[in-house]
Parts: C-alpha cells; sequence; structure tokens
C-alpha cells in the first residue's frame, strides 16, 4: 500500500493568532483517516496555520514541494472574495502546471448544495512532484470538496510520480 505524503496549511488570519479553532484541519484530517483504497493511504506529515498573507503561504507551499517533498499539500482557507482571501495567488505564483478539474468538480458539487458554490476561487496545481489544492475555509466546505475529489487523488499521485505500473483508473469513493 502507498503512503500519501500530506501537508495542511490552514490560512486564517483569526486561527492564526489563536481567536478561533481550526476546525477545518480536523474535517480535513477525518476525511483522510476514513478514506478507504486498496491501493493507498493518506498520512498527514506537517500542518500549519498562516495568516491571510500571500508572500507566507506561498513561501510554505514552495516549502512543502521543494524541501519536504511532500506528495500532496491541501490549503484550506482564503478562496473567497474578500480583500484578505489571497490563497489562490499565492498557489498560481508557485505551481508549474495547474490541474483545473479538480477545482472545477469540487466548485460543482458545492454549487449541488447553494448558489455561492459558484463563488469560490480554489486552484490546483503541480510544483515539482507535488499537487497542491485549495479547498474552503469553512469545515463543511473543505469536507464537502473534499469528498468530491479523493477518490482521483491516489491516481493522480501515482501518475505525477511516474508511477504507471499495472494501475486502474479511480473507482467512485463509496
Amino acid at each position: 500500500m502507498r503512503m500519501i505524503s500530506v501537508g495542511v496549511i490552514t490560512v486564517s488570519d483569526k486561527a492564526s493568532r489563536g481567536e478561533r479553532e481550526d476546525r477545518s484541519y480536523h474535517a480535513i484530517r477525518n476525511i483522510l483517516e476514513r478514506f478507504k483504497d486498496q491501493a493507498a493511504r493518506f498520512e498527514i506529515l506537517r500542518y500549519e496555520i498562516v495568516p491571510d498573507e500571500r508572500d507566507r503561504i506561498a513561501s510554505l507551499l514552495r516549502k512543502f514541494a521543494d524541501e519536504e517533498g511532500l506528495d500532496l499539500v491541501l490549503t484550506t482557507g482564503g478562496t473567497g472574495l474578500s480583500p484578505r482571501d489571497v490563497t489562490p495567488e499565492a498557489t498560481m505564483e508557485v505551481v508549474e502546471r495547474i490541474v483545473p478539474g479538480i477545482p472545477e468538480a469540487m466548485r460543482a458539487e458545492s454549487i449541488k448544495k447553494t448558489p455561492a458554490g459558484m463563488l469560490s476561487r480554489s486552484v490546483c496545481g503541480i510544483r515539482g512532484g507535488t499537487l497542491i489544492i485549495n479547498l474552503p475555509g469553512s469545515p463543511k466546505g473543505a469536507r464537502e470538496c473534499l469528498e468530491a475529489v479523493i477518490a482521483a487523488l491516489p491516481h493522480a499521485i501515482e501518475v505525477l510520480k511516474g508511477d504507471l505500473g499495472d494501475h486502474e483508473p479511480p473507482r467512485p469513493h463509496q
């Protein structure tokens, strides 16, 4: 069974100052722990909380990808329309290639639940051998969006890493 190394970055001014509990991280962790796949499992190796500051977000994304070589980095927060929401811009600054289908799938799932789902500016991209995905900041939004795409992630990372042995395409998550 392949272990997929994960980093989670919570982007929140209030959580970074200790004024609010980071419930989105717990939602993400629970989804990753519950995911059942015969070929892969997720393990969170790094977790950080940063304020909504583009340079800090971009620096941490680079560190998790370049220095720590994580397979997957999930950000939560900073994807809305507020002037302080800069996570997509920080992500686009560091990725080398975009993966538009992942945020498209997340928005499609979100729109089924609320028209506000179309306001998400989440992006996804690749830096080196790391897949970076922006999730919403609310626990509910982070959970729903991660659930919408998680079944495809082991396959995406396998292909990204060049592990193209005998593999089957992803099955729908049950």
